[in-house]
């Protein structure tokens, strides 16, 4: 029995169903890679929410329908922030406009058809359907208030994430608007571990121009000072000389010594 089927007076709009977030562990890490991906890709899109495993409820009377928990959505015009459940009139009555199911063993067809039309019924314009274990991805768009499967889908773009689908012979790879690729948690932290290598690098070969050209201007400096010493020295001579009633300007330069 569905936990949520029950209607708890005391808390009407609970924020867990009591299932697990994933099946198992391939399942868990689809959902991560694309979860916190979207989140680096609109890190600075304030109006940008993002969330794994949330349950969103529709409207308030959980009579008429109860809340489901999209492995990933993304709801665009809603801040960002702390969530226990994304209760749609409570987020100017948006709903999520794209969502992410990863398909795991215990997922009945029945199941997934009821989800797609759950996010027909409410609002969704781009919903992903991805099997890890077949390879095998499901696109559908939202065209005329229904959403319709998108035949084309190798190199597909998503209108609202900007984001390409790739579906390899072995698995499935998601690009950025740039063309980076989606990483796991473990390549993001290498990749930030390289990237921080690279700048301690940088800043190492920019300490040591710096040193050179510190020693540049030093060297400089002491020409000067010697220039200046020698100019010194010839005016004191000089001086002398014409204390003598000697006109430095009459004296041969190669031939007088001092």
């Amino acid at each position: 029995m569905n936990p949520l089927s029950r209607i708890d007076p005391d808390d009407p709009y609970p924020e867990s169903d009591g299932q697990p977030m994933a099946d198992n562990t391939e399942q868990y890490e689809w959902i991560v890679r694309i979860k916190e991906n979207l989140e680096i890709l609109f890190a600075d899109r304030a109006d940008v929410f993002i969330a794994g495993d949330l349950l969103w409820y529709p409207v308030p009377d959980r009579q008429i329908v109860g809340p489901i928990a999209p492995d990933v959505l993304v709801a665009f015009g809603r801040p960002k922030g702390k969530r226990g459940c994304y209760k749609q009139w409570e987020e100017d009555g948006i709903a999520p406009q794209v969502v992410f199911e990863i398909l795991s063993p215990s997922n009945s067809r029945k199941e997934m058809a009821d989800k797609r039309d759950y996010y027909e019924l409410y609002g969704v314009e781009e919903y992903y359907l991805y099997d890890p274990d077949r390879n095998r991805l499901e696109i559908w768009r939202r065209e005329d208030g229904r959403l319709l499967s998108v035949s084309h889908l190798n190199g597909w773009v998503s209108p609202r994430l900007g984001i390409r689908f790739a579906l390899r012979p072995e698995t499935l790879e998601l690009f950025d608007p740039h063309g980076r690729p989606f990483m796991t948690s473990v390549e993001l932290a290498r990749h930030a571990e390289q990237a921080w290598a690279r700048a301690d690098q940088e800043q190492a070969r920019a300490e040591q121009e710096q040193a050179r050209a510190d020693q540049e201007r030093t060297r400089a400096d002491q020409e000067r000072a010697r220039a200046d010493q020698a100019s010194q020295r010839a005016e004191r001579l000089a001086e002398r000389l014409r204390a003598l009633g000697i006109d430095p300007e009459t004296l041969d330069p190669d031939t007088h010594q001092h």
